[in-house]
């Protein structure tokens, strides 16, 4: 069988990630990136990955810079079977039509709106429904990581309602010099604040309202849950239908995880590349349950929890997996993932 052929437009905090993954599937072949800039990012690949001028301003600019293009982006997009778009919010867009025309089909991130493309993806809650499409949207990170949890209450029959209070981060980590926000946070300007619809536009069904603030830090984001359950349960059925569910993994503040940072930290411990955490990472001992109520928080590493999303969607669209568990398998195992970070403790006998 053939390998799919992949095509990366934009090498940014998601593109290069969903790079190297993409070089890490049994069934895939990276063909090459694309992208305008000629700086340190584009330079860090010269000689390991194809490289493709987005324009034709770019392929003057790489040819100054010493950096040997192989062509440009419809160069990149004759040799690819599925276009990754990951270039800045609404860039994407408008490239589209490019897409259309080369006769490629393309992933969008969660930077563009749903209405772009008509379909939004997590792979736990609609690989099947994406299955064949010529385009589909992975949605933000704050999204994915709502449908994975929420979904997973929801697949176990618990979840009525949740609201959730979101403290973002500012910036990504390599723009903090940039300018940002320090010493203040800046409420997002609409309740609820746009994650929730988002959610809803892959569980339609979903009884959500989302509140946002941008928090002065630029590591990840957290999360916080008043959720509304079907009945009466207990902590362990909660924490049950979490780990029933894929790609959500759980810390402990008994291992001395306590901030955002700790985990990071964790992370580049275990070796995972560039410190990512691909899962959503659930403070196990924080999860509380009151009658028919139940109170969580978890992390988001949002430079990485769209890209497992990323690769089970070009299965997807390109029908290479019947299925999400199919998918899923593979590139959960490729990348290393984990349901406990660290080993639950086991009393003394």
């Amino acid at each position: 069988m053939s390998k799919i052929k992949v095509g990366v437009n934009g090498y940014g905090v998601i593109g290069k990630r969903v790079a190297d993954a993409v070089v890490l599937q049994p069934d895939m072949e990276l063909v090459g990136i694309a992208d305008i800039a000629t700086d340190w990012r584009i330079k860090s690949v010269r000689g390991r990955i194809p490289l493709f001028a987005a324009t034709d301003q770019a392929l003057t600019a790489m040819a100054a810079e010493g950096l040997s293009a192989a062509g440009g982006l419809e160069d990149l997009l004759a040799a690819s079977d599925i276009i990754i778009d990951t270039t800045p919010k609404h860039v994407a867009a408008g490239n589209l039509q490019r897409y259309r025309a080369a006769g490629v089909k393309a992933v969008f991130q969660g930077g563009e709106s749903h209405e772009v493309t008509g379909h939004s993806f997590v792979a736990q809650a609609n690989y099947h429904s994406a299955l064949g499409r010529d385009t589909t949207r992975v949605v933000s990170c704050n999204t994915t990581s709502i449908v994975r949890v929420l979904g997973a209450l929801d697949t176990a029959g618990l979840l009525l309602r949740a609201r959730g209070v979101l403290i973002r981060r500012a910036t990504d980590p390599w723009e903090s010099h940039l300018g940002g926000i320090m010493n203040t946070m800046v409420p997002e300007p609409t309740i609820p604040s746009h994650q929730g619809p988002d959610a809803q536009t892959v569980l339609p069904g979903l009884d959500l309202v989302t509140i946002a603030a941008k928090g002065a830090h630029t590591q990840t984001h957290n999360h916080y849950w008043t959720i509304q359950l079907t009945r009466h349960a207990t902590r362990e059925e909660v924490l049950a239908a979490l780990r029933a569910a894929p790609r959500i993994a759980f810390i402990r503040m008994s291992d001395g995880l306590i901030a955002l940072n700790s985990t990071i930290e964790l992370m580049r411990d275990l070796g995972r590349p560039r410190g990512d955490m691909w899962e959503v990472a659930v403070w196990e001992d924080l999860v509380t349950v009151q009658g028919d109520e139940l109170f969580l928080t978890y992390q988001v590493y949002n430079e990485a929890i769209v890209v497992p999303e990323t690769i089970d969607a070009i299965r997807a669209l390109t029908r290479t997996a019947p299925d999400a568990a199919a998918s899923m398998h593979i590139t959960d195992a490729t990348l290393g993932m984990l349901q406990d970070f660290l080993p639950p403790t086991v009393p003394n006998s």
